[in-house]
C-alpha cells in the first residue's frame, strides 16, 4: 500500500476496556472508529493491535486509539504511533517530539488529536489549532509527550448537566457516566458533521 507524502495522524483518546464504553470521556474513540469505517477500497484496512495502540491506515491519514493505555496515560499513545515505520525515520524513538517542526507537522501533514470536552456543550464541536479544554489529563499527557501545544485539536462537546445546580456533578465523575439514548442520538449527529469535515480536510 502505498501512503500520499501528506499523510495526517487522527488521534483519538478515551479508555480501555469494556466499562469505558458507551462513556463520554470516550468520545473520541467514538470518531476514530467513525472514520474506519468509511468505505474504501484498499487491502490495508481494519484495525491492527500495535505495541500499546490500534491502528487504522488509509492512503492519505492514520487512525489511532488506545489498546491498553488509560486517559491519563495518553502520551505512551504518541510514543507508539511515532514508532511505526512511516515515522521511524523522521522522529527520536522517545520524544519530546518538537523537533519535527514548530506545528508538529508529520511528513507533510498534521497530527489531530481528538477528545471529550466539558467546555463545550453536548452537540457542539470546535476544530482548533493549540486551543483546548481548561483541564483534560489526556491533551496534558499528549502535550508533555510533544513538547508542544501546537497541534489541532477535534474538541468534541460532552456537557449536558444543568448549570449552577446545587447538586452538579464533578466533572472528573461525569466523564465517567454513559450517554443517555437521547445524548447518543446528539453526539452521533455531532460525529457525522465532524466526519465529513475531516475527511475534507484530510483529502
Amino acid at each position: 500500500m502505498s501512503y500520499n507524502s501528506l499523510v495526517n495522524i487522527i488521534i483519538g483518546l478515551g479508555n480501555p476496556g469494556v466499562e469505558y464504553v458507551n462513556t463520554r470521556h470516550n468520545a473520541g474513540i467514538f470518531l476514530v472508529d467513525r472514520l474506519a469505517s468509511l468505505p474504501v477500497d484498499q487491502s490495508d484496512y481494519g484495525w491492527r493491535k500495535f505495541y500499546g495502540i490500534m491502528t487504522c491506515k488509509f492512503p492519505d491519514f492514520i487512525l489511532a486509539k488506545t489498546a491498553d493505555y488509560f486517559m491519563n496515560e495518553s502520551g505512551n499513545v504518541i510514543y507508539d504511533i511515532f514508532r511505526l515505520d512511516e515515522f521511524k525515520n523522521i522522529t527520536p524513538s522517545r520524544p519530546p517530539l518538537k523537533e519535527i517542526s514548530p506545528s508538529v507537522s508529520i511528513g507533510g501533514g498534521q497530527l489531530y488529536v481528538v477528545h471529550d470536552d466539558l467546555d463545550i456543550k453536548l452537540g457542539e464541536y470546535k476544530i482548533q489549532k493549540g486551543v483546548g479544554p481548561k483541564l483534560h489529563n489526556g491533551v496534558e499527557a499528549v502535550e508533555k509527550a510533544l513538547g508542544t501545544k501546537d497541534f489541532w485539536r477535534i474538541r468534541i462537546g460532552v456537557d449536558n448537566r444543568i448549570p449552577n445546580t446545587e447538586y452538579r456533578i464533578p466533572g472528573e465523575e461525569y466523564v465517567l457516566q454513559k450517554f443517555s439514548g437521547e445524548e447518543r442520538k446528539a453526539l452521533d449527529e455531532v460525529l457525522e458533521k465532524i466526519t465529513d469535515e475531516i475527511t475534507k480536510t484530510t483529502h
